[in-house]
């Protein structure tokens, strides 16, 4: 499971990189299906990662507006800030951990950690493919969606 967050993380650099070359307007322009905009998408993903993931540990959630992050390299930075914490816990998961039992702050229904885990997983590779169809609606090329040529599960050493 840590190879999807690590294929996550990669993909959505890839998506803010791609996304440095677009102006402004196009990253804020409301568009029709997903989040409603570009730039809010990214926002998303990683907001709606975040909470769910510091729900699991137990940890209150962060709410953060998206009015006050309107640029990319400030979102990016909230990405790039999040993921470090988030890594760490990962790192920790264990196969305990998968049918843990947990409740987060927002919601009265109990859940399964390791449903949680790939809930976040899904979500995000859900958003990714509604980039993707906003990138050709816009005539340039997506993002790759392969796992497959990432690297991703080749042993560190």
């Amino acid at each position: 499971m840590k190879e999807l967050f690590a294929y996550n993380w990669l993909v959505r650099d890839e998506w803010f990189a791609w996304c440095a070359k677009l102006p402004d307007e196009e990253l804020l322009q409301k568009r029709v299906g997903g989040a409603g905009s570009i730039l809010y998408t990214l926002f998303h993903v990683a907001d709606v990662e975040y909470s769910w993931l510091r729900g699991v540990q137990g940890k209150p959630d962060v709410q953060l507006s998206y009015e006050e992050h309107q640029s990319l390299g400030q979102i990016k930075a909230l990405s790039d800030e999040w993921r470090e914490e988030l890594r760490e816990f990962l790192d920790s998961w264990t196969q305990a951990s998968e049918t843990e039992p947990v409740r987060v702050e927002w919601s009265a229904e109990e859940y399964v950690k390791g449903e949680i885990l790939r809930h976040v997983i899904a979500h995000e590779i859900h958003h990714m493919g509604q980039l993707s169809v906003w990138a050709r609606e816009l005539g340039r090329p997506p993002v790759s969606a392969n796992f497959i040529g990432r690297g991703l599960m080749r042993s560190n050493g």
